[in-house]
């Protein structure tokens, strides 16, 4: 009895969350399809155009543009920002720097430094 490895896939969106893009964005061909873990390697390591433009320009998830403004996705829904960003979206708010990013950043910042003290407190009270 031989077995034979399978490939494993995944569904489009996950690729897309995977690979840091908005799927809408991404060709109909991508977003019909099926995406097996040696062609999510191989557009990791070698991506085509559609895919460095898309990360270069957008639009972006959510989770990506939050990161790019440094502040949470729940941030992004509080200041009413539901739909993808594009670069120069955020760059235009970076710009701006509205008083509403400058709360969400100070909020973001003090959940880095918390979790960072309880990290450090874990690590403490080990033997």
């Amino acid at each position: 009895m031989t077995s034979h490895k399978t490939s494993q896939t995944m569904k489009p969106a996950t690729a897309a969350k995977k690979l840091g893009v908005y799927l809408e964005a991404t060709p109909a061909q991508f977003q019909e399809g099926v995406v097996s873990r040696d062609e999510l390697n191989a557009l990791q390591a070698d991506p085509p155009e559609w895919l460095r433009d898309l990360r270069r320009n957008g639009p972006h998830p959510r989770q990506v543009a939050a990161a790019k403004l440094g502040i949470s996705i729940g941030g992004l829904a509080r200041a009413g920002l539901t739909d993808p960003l594009t670069t120069e979206q955020i760059d235009a708010l970076k710009a701006e720097n509205p008083d509403w990013l400058e709360r969400e950043r100070a909020t973001q910042a003090e959940v880095r430094k918390e979790a960072a003290r309880l990290k450090q407190a874990a690590t403490d009270r080990r033997p």
